[in-house]
Parts: structure tokens; C-alpha cells; sequence
């Protein structure tokens, strides 16, 4: 009989693109938060919870630290940087395949004024070459010298590690009760969610040409009949979406020729979408020029982008 249960939550802290949203879809077991090789994805702070026999872990997955250049990355950073404070424990995420850089040293110095327990781990493990480990390891522990943070290895893709961090995250969490209820794996509503998975599929496809210049704003949810449609004779969600870039060169590439890539977009963002609500889907998305669009307060205020 378990004796003593524990709560809490668990700030991601990292620069951008070092893994945090995967490592949070590989602990919760289902894809919560978007991923892709492109750095500073996420820009919501969104709760993951990972609930067990003897724990329920809250997971607060943070935007990437970095230098902003607009008032978008000045407030995603700031994000970053104010959910320290709210939590019990935070996971400094760094990327065991890379030698540690100013980027780094600026997040240790950062955490080193936190009066808060902080766990260590070296993640991509995985892609570390065997003859470059203990180098590298010794790097990063020369890094946090100054501080007695418990370093651990770890793959967010293959799962290497991640139930040794999870234990040792649950150690520095306080007594206490369930905080969600136990079917919740996710703090989001629907609309936040849906939002983010067409991004994704945007940043997927399109790399380098239409890099963060892209928001999405799900302008209708609707429950429909679909007898008289091609996805069958069940009911299913209907979702009218707006991609907002900033040039009309990036709604060319968006919608691409004769609209080929705004249907692979599409395509991939209703398949990830019927998974995560069970169910078939209808999505309509329209592309929108808004310049500048990142920098616009009222805009910004209104993709949900609000100044803590």
C-alpha cells in the first residue's frame, strides 16, 4: 500500500530544438506537444501530466531560451524564464551530442539564482559516439562544477534513461494529492492543441522557407453529420483553420502549386488530429498575409501570445 503520494510540477528548461517536447511525449506516452527540427517550436507553455501508482508528475514544457529579435520571441522567453518560479523542481534539458556553448552557460548561470531543486539531463544521448562519451559527460560536468545538480543520460526518442529522470524528478516533489484528474494528459483545450498540430505540419514541410513567421488561429469547431461525405457514414468534427504569415512570398510556399502543399499540410495535420480526439475530421485551411504580425501587440494578444 503506498504510503506517501506525491505531486508536483516540472519546468523544461533548454535552449531551443534540445528535445523538450519530445522528452515530454515519450514520458506521457502520447504525443501532447509538437515537435520538428526546427528550432524554438514551442510557444506555449503547455501541461503535460504524467500520472501513476504513487505520483502524478505535471510537466510544463517552456519555449526555448534564446537571444528574441521580436516582441513575439521577447515574450516566449520571458514565458520561459517566469515558470521557474512556479514550480517545484526544474529539468534542465541539454544536448548531449553537442559540446556545451554560451547558450548553455547563460541557463546555467540563470538557474544557479534559483532557489529551487535542480535535475540534470543530458539528452540525444543516443547520438552521442561511444569514444566522445566520457568527454562529453565531463564537459557538462564541468559546466554545472559550481553547483551539486545530479546529472542523468537520457534519449527523449527511444526512451533510454527516462524512467531512472522521472524517479528522480517524483524525489523533490512535495506530498500531496492528485492535482488532475487521472484520465487528463494534457492542460490544453482542444482548440490550443488542434492549432498547434497544423503549425507543426507547417514547420514539417516547409524548413527554412517559412520558418516562425507562421501562427494559427482555429476559427470554427463544429460537430457534423458525415453521411454525405467521403469520410463515411459516422459523425465527426469539422475545423476551420487560418495560417497567418507575415510576406506573400510565404503564403506562395504555403499554399504551393495548384495548392499541393496547403493539401499535404492539411493532410498530415487531419491525421495527427483524428488520433488525438479519436475521431474523423474535416479540415478546411485558409492562408492569410498579416505583416509583421509578430511584433503587433493586439495580434499577439490575440493568437493567445499574452504579456505575463
Amino acid at each position: 500500500m503506498i504510503s506517501e503520494y506525491r505531486s508536483g510540477f516540472v519546468a523544461l528548461i533548454g535552449r531551443p530544438n534540445v528535445g523538450k517536447s519530445t522528452l515530454i511525449n515519450q514520458v506521457v506516452g502520447q504525443k501532447v506537444a509538437i515537435t520538428s527540427p526546427v528550432a524554438q517550436t514551442t510557444r506555449n507553455r503547455l501541461r503535460a501530466i504524467l500520472t501513476m501508482s504513487d505520483a502524478q508528475v505535471v510537466l510544463v514544457d517552456t519555449p526555448g531560451i534564446h537571444k528574441p529579435h521580436h516582441l513575439l520571441g521577447e515574450r516566449l522567453v520571458k514565458s520561459a524564464r517566469s515558470a521557474i518560479g512556479e514550480v517545484d523542481v526544474v529539468l534542465l534539458l541539454l544536448e548531449a551530442n553537442e559540446f556545451p556553448g554560451r547558450g548553455d552557460t547563460f541557463i546555467v548561470n540563470l538557474l544557479r539564482q534559483q532557489d529551487i531543486p535542480i535535475i540534470v539531463a543530458l539528452n540525444k544521448w543516443d547520438l552521442v559516439l561511444d569514444k566522445e562519451r566520457k568527454s562529453c559527460e565531463q564537459a557538462y560536468r564541468n559546466l554545472i562544477s559550481e553547483s551539486s545538480w545530479p546529472i542523468y543520460l537520457c534519449s527523449a526518442v527511444n526512451g533510454y534513461g527516462c524512467g531512472k529522470l522521472i524517479k528522480a524528478l517524483i524525489s523533490h516533489m512535495p506530498i500531496g494529492p492528485q492535482l488532475y484528474p487521472p484520465e487528463l494528459v494534457c492542460d490544453q483545450p482542444e482548440r490550443v492543441l488542434f492549432s498547434e498540430l497544423i503549425r507543426e505540419q507547417v514547420l514539417l514541410h516547409t524548413r527554412e522557407e517559412v520558418p516562425h513567421s507562421v501562427a494559427v488561429l482555429i476559427d470554427r469547431v463544429e460537430d457534423m453529420d458525415m453521411s454525405k461525405s467521403s469520410l463515411g457514414k459516422d459523425k465527426g468534427t469539422a475545423i476551420l483553420a487560418t495560417v497567418l504569415v507575415e510576406r506573400k512570398s510565404q503564403k506562395g510556399i504555403l499554399i504551393g502549386k495548384q495548392g499541393s502543399m496547403l493539401r499535404k499540410i492539411g493532410k498530415g495535420a487531419r491525421l495527427q488530429i483524428q488520433t488525438l480526439i479519436d475521431g474523423k475530421v474535416y479540415l478546411e485551411i485558409f492562408v492569410k498575409v498579416v505583416p509583421d504580425w509578430r511584433s503587433k501587440p493586439a495580434r499577439l494578444a490575440e493568437l493567445g501570445y499574452e504579456e505575463n
